[in-house]
C-alpha cells in the first residue's frame, strides 16, 4: 500500500499530499502525517484517497476528544490541535485572496480565535430518524450517526429526545436554540402540522421546564407553542429580539466581535446612507442605526424583516427601515427611488452574491463591507469590485466554527 506525507489542508475535510506527481486528498489527515492510503476516486487533476493507516502522525495531529468523531461528519478538523486549525484557516484565507486579488495578506494576525473551542454553538440542528433517534449524518454518507451529546453545543443545551420520540415519524430535523437559561425547539416536519402535532408539542413543553417554546415548521407553515422569542446581544447596550427559527449566528461571542469589526470598517456617522443587504433581523443594520446612520435593510425573508422592523421601533431608530425583497431586485428599486448609499454592507449565504456585484458597482458607494462564510465565492465576487475601481483596505477573519474547516471573513473595500 503506498504511503504519502500530508503537506497542507484544504477548505474542506481533506489534507493534501502528492503521490506520483498527483495531488491526493485524504479525509481526517493532518499536515506532517505519513499515511498509508487507498485511492477511492481518480479525477483528472487529483485523486480522493482513504486513510488506511497512520505510519507516523504529524506534529499538529491530536486524538480528537469527541467519542463520535470516527463516524460523524460534523467536526471535520477536530483531529487538529486548535492552534493548528487557526494557522491553516489563516493560511487558506490569505492564499485564496492573495492569488485571486493580487494581494499580500499576511496570515499572522489575520484570524480572531474563538473564546471557546468547544461549547460555543447556541443553536444545533439534529437529524431525526423515523424511530425518534437523534444524530448527525456520517461523513460522506446519508447514514445517521446516533449521538446523545455534542461537544460543540453550548453547555447545558439539552438533547430534544422527548420531542423526537413524540413526533418521530413526522420529523426530519430538530434544532435546539439557546434562549437565556432555557431552550427553544424547532421541529422541521415532513408535512404541515395539524391539531394532533400541536397538542403533542404542547405536552412536551408542559413536561419540561427547561423548554421555553416549540416551533413546528413545514414549508411556509409555522406553528408556535409557548415562547419562541430570543434576546441576542449585538454589542454593549444593544440587544435584538427575534424568534428562534429565524437565522442568527451560532457563535454569539464571536458575532459580537464581528459586529464591532464591521462597524469599525463602516464607520457610520449621523446621516450616513447605509444599505444593508441580506440584513436578516438587523445584525449590522441596527448597530449602524444606533450610530446615527440612515439604514435601509433588505432581506428575502419577510419574518426576519418584520423582526428587524419591530426592533428598530422598540429602539426608536426612526431612520432605519427594512424591506422584504430579493436582494437582486434592490438596485432597480432604489434607482427608481433615487437612493444612493454611501456604504453597503452585505452578508450573503455561502453561494455568495455574484448577481449583485454589477448592481453594487452601478450604485457607486464609497465603501463596501462584504461578510462571507465562503472564501472561494468571496474571492470571485470581490474580483468584480476590484476591477471596477475598488481597493481592499482590510480583511479580518473570525473563527466562528472551531473544529470545522469553516470560517467567517469580513473584507472592506473603498472606491478610488
Amino acid at each position: 500500500m503506498p504511503t504519502l506525507e500530508i503537506k497542507a489542508m484544504t477548505f474542506g475535510p481533506y489534507g493534501v499530499g502528492h503521490l506520483g506527481g498527483k495531488a491526493m486528498m485524504v479525509a481526517r489527515a493532518a499536515p506532517g502525517d505519513v499515511l498509508e492510503v487507498e485511492t477511492r476516486e481518480n479525477r483528472r487533476d487529483y485523486a480522493i484517497a482513504e486513510l488506511s493507516n497512520i505510519v507516523r502522525p504529524g506534529p499538529e495531529r491530536r486524538v480528537a476528544p469527541c467519542p463520535y468523531i470516527a463516524r460523524c461528519g460534523g467536526c471535520d478538523w477536530q483531529h487538529l490541535s486548535y492552534p493548528a486549525q487557526l494557522k491553516w484557516k489563516a493560511n487558506l484565507v490569505a492564499t485564496t485572496l492573495n492569488r485571486a486579488l493580487d494581494l499580500k495578506l499576511d496570515p499572522s494576525g489575520l484570524i480572531e480565535a474563538a473564546p471557546e473551542e468547544f461549547g460555543y454553538r447556541a443553536r444545533v440542528r439534529f437529524k431525526c430518524s423515523p424511530r425518534g433517534v437523534l444524530g448527525f449524518r456520517a461523513f460522506g454518507s446519508s447514514e445517521l450517526v446516533e449521538v446523545d451529546s455534542c461537544m460543540v453545543a453550548e453547555r447545558g443545551l439539552a438533547m430534544p429526545v422527548h420531542l423526537a420520540r413524540t413526533l418521530a415519524r413526522k420529523l426530519d430535523e430538530i434544532e435546539v436554540v439557546r434562549a437565556g437559561e432555557r431552550d427553544v425547539l424547532v421541529g422541521y416536519l415532513r408535512k404541515a402540522p395539524g391539531a394532533d402535532e400541536i397538542q403533542r408539542a404542547r405536552r412536551v413543553l408542559e413536561a419540561n421546564a427547561n423548554i421555553a417554546g416549540v416551533v413546528l415548521r413545514a414549508g411556509d407553515t409555522r406553528e408556535v407553542v409557548g415562547d419562541a422569542n430570543l434576546t441576542i446581544e449585538l454589542e454593549s447596550e444593544l440587544w435584538i429580539e427575534a424568534d428562534a427559527d429565524l437565522f442568527s449566528q451560532v457563535n454569539r461571542a464571536q458575532n459580537i466581535k464581528l459586529v464591532a469589526e464591521v462597524m469599525a470598517m463602516a464607520a457610520p456617522l449621523d446621516s450616513t446612507a447605509l444599505l444593508d443587504l441580506f440584513c436578516g433581523t438587523g445584525n449590522f443594520g441596527l448597530p449602524a442605526a444606533k450610530r446615527g446612520a440612515r439604514v435601509t435593510g433588505v432581506d428575502a425573508e419577510p419574518a426576519a424583516i418584520a423582526a428587524a422592523s419591530r426592533n428598530a421601533a422598540r429602539l426608536k431608530f426612526a431612520d432605519a427601515q427594512f424591506i422584504a425583497m430579493q436582494a437582486e431586485g434592490t438596485s432597480e428599486f432604489l434607482r427608481r427611488a433615487k437612493y444612493h448609499p454611501d456604504t453597503i454592507i452585505l452578508d450573503p449565504p455561502r453561494s455568495g452574491a455574484a448577481a449583485l456585484m454589477e448592481q453594487i458597482v452601478r450604485m457607486r458607494p464609497r465603501s463596501v463591507i462584504y461578510v462571507s462564510c465562503d472564501v472561494t465565492t468571496l474571492a470571485r465576487d470581490l474580483r468584480i469590485l476590484v476591477a471596477a475601481g475598488y481597493v481592499i483596505g482590510r480583511v479580518h477573519a473570525f473563527d466562528f466554527f472551531p473544529n470545522t474547516h469553516h470560517i467567517e471573513v469580513a473584507a472592506h473595500l473603498l472606491l478610488t
